[in-house]
């Protein structure tokens, strides 16, 4: 009950910072920045820094990496990196991902740095990201909402959306699309969230007749989108798409009522570190003010941002033109029926992190219906053979056996292209 208070509570404050102007205020922003920032005391990593006599931008750029490498001074709640990472193992392979610590939700992250991340979701923040998540995504309804979530991993933090009203349904990428279809017909959601790969499958049967469901929202998540997909996929479900852009780091952005990602500036700190002459393609250093638990500070990703200057929706908040560097391919195999098998890119990158920690980087590349390309960085020799028999064993699940694995010993990836981890080169 107390927690469900604690949504309204944050859900009245949202509405009234937007109501009155407060949300996009630069004082009342640089008011919360210093509360913030005081608080910081509380972690052992940045206990040095003093509100009152230095300046913000001392503090360190950091990237996943250092992120995990400095996982149990930089949290504020005594969680240390093999606590998180034990209860967080256990969920994945249980599919059970219940347990808590301390009251504290734990997650694991791939993203598309390529080693894994863990992230820490107090019982406040999942209240304050649930207010959020209704203001921005799902909007408030007076009536019962049923929510479609195609996810690689449940997670408290998605579970707290959980009401009278709305009712959340997480759909497991794990199994085969197949075995969701009857259960989306009878559920018949009002708003499906699902990532762009998995859309494409959904679209493909709701045209072949087997999925007949008429979602009003539909929201795409995870993936990059492209404009051809977007279109397709309005097409498909006849509504206007939305767009979240989120990830270990937190709820970053939202699609506006003209379709463009915005970032959330009310409580992001956004910093550019531009990577061309031209000045419109940047990696997002983010500062997240709402995150105090495992607080995310001058944060860099290497996703590839491409500005949007004056969105029409009229918002002074950063737009977004394009996402680069999180787009994947699906892998198509045939399995012991001859019949076509999608595995989706999350679960693949899910397969390689998990069977090392030392793995670096990698790519997973298909050449034709029965050979997968497999690259593998790692100052630890038996991580590629490690990689490799762990996706064995995931496509020996989807009675995928008629297959060959080949090692490269070089990255494919070339400085200046897209960086594509997973890539299917068959279609």
């Amino acid at each position: 009950m107390f927690f469900k208070i604690k949504i309204i509570y944050f859900l009245i404050k949202v509405k009234l910072e937007k109501l009155t102007g407060l949300y996009s205020s630069k004082w009342y922003k640089k008011i919360n920045t210093f509360f913030f920032l005081k608080n910081l005391k509380s972690s052992k990593f940045y206990e040095f820094f003093n509100v009152y006599s230095s300046n913000f931008f001392e503090l360190p750029i950091i990237n996943k990496s250092l992120f995990m490498e400095n996982f149990n001074a930089i949290n504020t709640c005594g969680i240390t990196y093999k606590q998180a990472s034990e209860i967080a193992e256990r969920s994945e392979l249980s599919r059970d991902f219940s347990p808590m610590i301390n009251n504290v939700s734990v997650g694991l992250s791939t993203g598309t740095s390529g080693n894994r991340g863990m992230f820490l979701v107090s019982e406040t923040e999942r209240a304050n990201w649930v207010a959020y998540m209704i203001d921005r995504v799902i909007g408030f309804s007076f009536t019962e909402v049923e929510i479609a979530f195609f996810l690689r991993a449940n997670n408290k933090l998605y579970e707290s959306a959980k009401s009278r009203k709305v009712s959340f349904n997480f759909f497991d990428i794990f199994q085969n699309i197949d075995s969701h279809i009857e259960r989306l017909n009878n559920l018949q959601p009002d708003i499906l969230i699902a990532q762009p790969s998995v859309l494409m499958v959904l679209s493909k049967k709701k045209v072949n007749g087997e999925l007949k469901i008429n979602p009003r929202k539909v929201i795409s998540v995870a993936e990059v989108l492209t404009n051809e997909d977007r279109t397709y996929f309005e097409s498909i479900f006849q509504v206007k798409l939305d767009e979240v852009y989120q990830c270990t780091e937190g709820f970053l952005a939202s699609s506006c009522s003209e379709g463009v990602l915005h970032f959330n500036e009310d409580f992001l700190i956004i910093e550019k570190k531009y990577i061309d002459e031209e000045r419109t393609r940047f990696h997002p250093i983010i500062t997240d003010l709402l995150r105090k638990c495992q607080p995310v500070v001058r944060y860099e990703l290497n996703d590839i941002i491409t500005e949007k200057k004056n969105c029409k929706c009229g918002s002074n908040f950063l737009a977004i033109e394009s996402i680069e560097g999180r787009s994947d391919d699906v892998i198509e195999l045939v399995d012991n029926e001859n019949k076509m098998v999608s595995i989706f890119p999350d679960i693949i990158r899910r397969e390689i992190v998990l069977a090392d920690e030392r793995i670096k980087d990698y790519a997973v590349i298909q050449k034709d219906n029965i050979t997968i390309m497999l690259y593998v960085e790692s100052d630890f020799k038996g991580s590629y053979l490690l990689a490799k028999s762990a996706l064995v064993k995931r496509f020996e699940v989807y009675n995928v056996i008629d297959f060959t694995i080949n090692k490269m010993d070089i990255s494919p990836h070339k400085i200046g292209d897209k960086k594509r981890r997973i890539k299917n080169e068959n279609k």
